[in-house]
């Protein structure tokens, strides 16, 4: 704390990543990182590019990467933004697109950058519970006379729930809310979802953010997206250029292209990892655990009989780290990547020795 902090500052309770120890022999389940690797021809590309040019600043619109992402999904490319990470997109997307007179709707348990950004910001925000069994209720972000969300936000899947909302009423959001902007985080979807960037031909009010840290393994280069109609697209391109020209580094341009060429890696790396994720429920169920439907590269699990901070705890004993949240409503579960086979089968047996011994 010092007396030269703004007031801003002052009031600020910063998004706290996942822990990133420094263990030996670690099996590190709880940051939702992409246990396969990137693309190798993303890395090879990133290899070429450490040459002389990096003396020269980088394209400032990042012309060849949104026109990929564009002829990907099907959108022409000043429908695609892209910045450093989707952490930075969701930021101007709240500042551009989510700060209004009205409230900005998002669930009560979701990505807690949300409301980090509110706070930041100076937006207004509700939280809107999730039901008992942390679905997102489609009918708790229709408008009902007078009472209307300014704009709305939701991960789909959901985080750090994992759980998935259908297309289908993704678009009965966005119908529903013809003057709010809603934006679906999909950092996800890859995982066993459906995006919902095809609706942005039909709604304007729609904002589709993807990432390429989870699916693409590509967390530590920093490339997010944004897909909507032009005039939303603008928005974000005036508040980034006022920010930062060159958000994406030479070697993130690079790497992050050559990825969107590689379609069979990455059809097959999300492969790989859902057929992990199958394999996990079904063992943690059979040790008595009960775990929430996911679509994501994660699960969310709880023990009815354990606690589970001291489960975490006890995995890290063991060099096995998971995320354990302190929220009340979801202060029993372990949020668990989704890692190899054989890192996977190493958390599995240390979880049966625990509650063995227990």
């Amino acid at each position: 704390m010092s007396r030269f902090w703004s007031a801003v500052v002052h009031g600020l309770t910063p998004y706290v990543p996942g822990e990133q120890p420094k263990l030996a022999d670690l099996v590190k389940l709880n940051t939702n990182e992409h246990p396969y690797g990137p693309s190798p021809r993303a890395l090879e590309a990133i290899r070429a590019a450490t040459d002389d040019s990096l003396r020269l600043y980088p394209d400032p619109n990042a012309d060849a990467l949104k026109a990929a992402l564009a002829q990907r999904y099907g959108v022409q490319a000043n429908q695609v933004f892209v910045g450093n990470g989707s952490d930075e997109v969701l930021a101007h997307a709240f500042m551009a697109l989510l700060h209004h007179e009205r409230p900005l709707w998002f669930p009560d348990i979701t990505y807690s950058f949300y409301p980090v950004y509110c706070q930041l910001y100076g937006i207004e925000h509700r939280a809107v519970p999730l039901a008992d069994d942390f679905a997102l209720r489609v009918e708790d972000y229709l408008p009902r006379g007078a009472e209307r969300a300014g704009a709305i936000v939701f991960a789909n899947p959901n985080a750090p729930t994992g759980r998935l909302l259908a297309l289908a009423d993704v678009e009965r959001i966005v119908a529903a809310n013809p003057d709010a902007v809603v934006l679906v985080d999909e950092a996800y979807i890859d995982f066993g979802g459906q995006s919902a960037v095809p609706l942005v031909h039909r709604y304007p009010n729609l904002l589709v953010v993807h990432t390429f840290s989870k699916s693409r393994a590509l967390a530590g280069l920093r490339v997010g997206y944004a897909i909507g109609q032009a005039p939303l697209i603008e928005g974000l391109e005036r508040v980034k250029n006022s920010f930062n020209s060159y958000p994406l580094d030479r070697l993130a341009l690079a790497g992050a292209l050559a990825s969107v060429q590689d379609e069979a890696h990455f059809q097959e790396s999300c492969r790989k990892v859902i057929a992990t994720r199958t394999a996990l429920v079904e063992r943690l169920g059979a040790l008595g655990f009960e775990v929430l439907p996911s679509a994501a590269n994660f699960i969310f699990a709880r023990h009815p009989r354990h606690d589970a901070a001291q489960l975490a705890a006890a995995l890290r004993a063991r060099a096995i780290i998971v995320r354990h949240f302190k929220q009340p409503r979801i202060a029993q579960f372990l949020r668990i990547t989704m890692g190899t086979d054989a890192q996977c089968g190493i958390f599995v047996e240390a979880l049966r020795e625990i509650l063995v011994g227990e």
